[in-house]
């Protein structure tokens, strides 16, 4: 069956929409903190005020912009063989979040995330049926913060397949980014021609830039890695309390700089992205199990296809800080959303607590339910062999379909088959030792830790990425921000 999303705005409502943020974005500008940014911005026609460092953009350039970001792109692995084609109408999944708490899987104890923990994360991603990428989804505390991403691209290269994913963090890191990638997968310009990871850029709401992000942008964008431009916008603190001007003014956000994505280089491979949601307005903190998320996000993904771009949301998120009921009702009501509305690309899996906090088995119950949420957005396939018409006339009405060939050719497509959720009858059920889903959830990340071995690496690559890690652990935190460009 050809693909009908769930859509939560009609077409003129989209018009109005994006009429209000080309409006936003011409008259009350995007703050822009990067005098090199500003300065191509004002070379390409905008308007800009030095002294308040805005940018008022006309309507011309951002249609201009939006004629030149590509419709498709592909996105590699660290074995090339493994891809992911955004843009083509299939669903991709990841992990995201900044989580620098653990749930100790042995344990079941809270504690500090450690480096241990980035490389256990990347080790079950890689092994995960349904999530296609790990996108720097742990912040460990017992190494010092400017190395983290150089340790999480070397554990990268030694230990996952996957395509990466990682924030745009400021100059210094984001270059390393790029070389370390250079090496991992044979130089600069094969990685311009192949990307292996996604950048997450956050506009900070409302209508600025952080140059940390513009930054890292640049430089993502300059070396051909995708970019996801991503507001994190909160309805009723930092953008509007109604849906429909918090959709209109991060709107106006994306658009301004996705315009600056295509001026730095044309055709470069950006993706439409949100994680905005509601504040909870009893404490104004973030609401990222809320249920208008989910429909912040499909409203998100009809903007997108709108522009010809793909798009990225978030899912399988909560505010919950334990594995509990309301962990399992916030991830669906934000994963179900984002995956029929047909979001490229959805990040968050393995969270809770606002994904501050990470899981190993909630990692493994994400992937088993993400295969659900897939097989629900495929529907149901209507042709010669699906109607079955020549097995319903061998069969009539003395027999069943369970030993029949058209039932043994076509089950495992057509029936989702899982691995975590008994379906047994409670007495088998019982006699196997009862275990829950969380209890063979645990148990099949511990077997996965258990029998994984490092890729094979050429030994040059692995002494060169280990070098330059190393120079990275010897900079001083005066270094980290001496790259920094003039604001």
């Amino acid at each position: 069956m050809k693909p009908v999303y769930w859509q939560v705005l009609d077409p003129a409502e989209i018009h109005r929409i994006d009429a209000a943020s080309k409006e936003i974005l011409e008259t009350v500008g995007l703050q822009v903190v990067l005098k090199k940014a500003r300065d191509l911005f004002r070379q390409a026609g905008a308007f800009v005020d030095e002294d308040s460092r805005v940018v008022r953009i006309p309507e011309t350039l951002i249609r201009h912009a939006l004629e030149s970001a590509p419709r498709q792109f592909t996105v590699y692995g660290n074995d090339p063989a493994f891809q992911i084609h955004l843009g083509t109408g299939q669903t991709y999944l990841a992990g995201l979040g900044t989580p620098t708490k653990y749930i100790d899987t042995e344990t079941s104890q809270l504690r500090p995330a450690l480096v241990e923990d980035l490389l256990r994360h990347l080790i079950l991603v890689d092994e995960s049926q349904n999530i296609s990428q790990t996108m720097m989804d742990i912040w460990p505390s017992d190494i010092p913060m400017t190395t983290i991403h150089a340790e999480a691209i070397l554990a990268w290269a030694r230990h996952c397949r996957k395509t990466f994913g990682i924030g745009a963090y400021g100059a210094v890191p984001s270059t390393d980014m790029v070389e370390m990638l250079a090496i991992a997968v044979g130089g600069k310009e094969l990685l311009r021609r192949r990307p292996r990871m996604i950048g997450i850029v956050n506009p900070v709401s409302p209508l600025k830039t952080s140059q940390l992000q513009l930054e890292g942008l640049w430089i993502f964008v300059e070396h051909g890695q995708p970019v996801a431009v991503s507001p994190e916008a909160m309805a009723g603190t930092t953008a509007p309390v109604t849906l429909a001007g918090l959709l209109a003014r991060q709107n106006a956000e994306i658009l301004g700089h996705i315009t600056l994505a295509q001026l730095i280089r044309p055709a470069a491979p950006v993706l439409y992205g949100t994680v905005s949601t509601a504040a909870d307005m009893a404490t104004g903190n973030v609401a990222l199990g809320a249920i208008e998320m989910g429909l912040i996000t499909a409203a998100s993904a009809q903007l997108a296809r709108y522009y010809g771009l793909p798009c990225r949301g978030v899912g399988l998120t909560t505010d919950s800080k334990v594995l509990d009921m309301q962990c399992a009702l916030e991830r669906a009501a934000t994963l179900l959303p984002a995956v029929l509305a047909g979001v490229d690309f959805i990040t968050c899996a393995g969270t809770l607590e606002s994904t501050t906090t990470e899981s190993e088995p909630l990692l493994m119950l994400d992937d088993e339910f993400c295969g659900m949420a897939l097989r629900l957005a495929r529907g149901i396939e209507v042709n010669e062999t699906t109607l079955a018409m020549d097995a319903i006339r061998e069969v009539k009405w003395e027999s069943q379909y369970v030993s029949h060939a058209h039932t043994a050719r076509n089950y495992r497509r057509e029936i989702f088959l899982p691995r975590l959720f008994s379906r047994d009858a409670r007495e088998k059920w019982e006699k196997a030792g009862g275990k829950t889903a969380l209890d063979l959830a645990r148990e099949r990340a511990q077997e996965i830790l258990a029998r994984h071995q490092p890729r094979e690496m050429d030994p040059a690559v692995e002494q060169g990425l280990r070098e330059y890690a190393d120079k990275v652990a010897q900079r001083s935190m005066d270094e980290f921000f001496a790259g920094e460009w003039e604001s």
